[in-house]
């Protein structure tokens, strides 16, 4: 399998079956900023020097014509597994989320809770598998946080159901985290 076939299969999994791995934001028509895709996958060595052109380039030259590329977003045109909104709607969280990481941000995190970063929103796990693989993609070892989302809701801290699997939050005082 040559380089763009493999680029394009990564991206499709990203965008069809588990955004919240990649901590991707897809909007309801499933558009996702290239800059955020780009970001994501940044973090794995094989993809390091990947641009837009690269994905331009990927979409022209497939045959199967899986993606979409306008006004610096980039969508799958079928195939989803995933519901297609984020939906911003207030929910009461489950008692226990989880934050996967990776070692060299806890400082950082427990001086200032978990933060969007260059997100809309800070990702949270519903499971402690999925935290880790999130985490995975940060580090080889990454570290698991427990967040008390029952006492953080409680205490006027805001949470959205993103999908089956992953909840948002604007912000996670660390105060709500503990380490696994």
């Amino acid at each position: 399998m040559n380089k763009l076939e493999e680029l394009s299969k990564e991206i499709s999994y990203a965008l069809r079956h588990a955004p919240w791995e990649y901590e991707l934001e897809i909007d309801q028509e499933g558009w996702v900023p290239v800059e955020q895709l780009l970001d994501a996958l940044h973090k794995a060595e094989k993809w390091k020097n990947i641009g837009e052109a690269d994905l331009k380039e990927m979409i022209e030259k497939s045959e199967k014509k899986r993606h979409e590329l306008k006004d610096g977003r980039i969508r799958a045109f079928y195939g989803h597994s995933i519901p297609m909104k984020i939906l911003k709607e207030e929910k009461m969280p489950p008692d226990i989320l989880y934050h996967g990481t990776a070692r060299r941000f806890l400082e950082s995190i427990s001086e200032n809770g978990l933060l969007p970063q260059s997100r809309q929103y800070v990702h949270l796990s519903q499971d402690i598998e999925t935290a880790k693989k999130v985490g995975k993609r940060h580090d080889n070892k990454p570290c698991i946080l427990i967040i008390d989302a029952k006492k953080a809701w409680n205490e006027g801290i805001k949470f959205y159901l993103g999908n089956e699997k992953v909840w948002l939050a604007d912000t996670i005082p660390s105060r709500y985290i503990k380490m696994m």
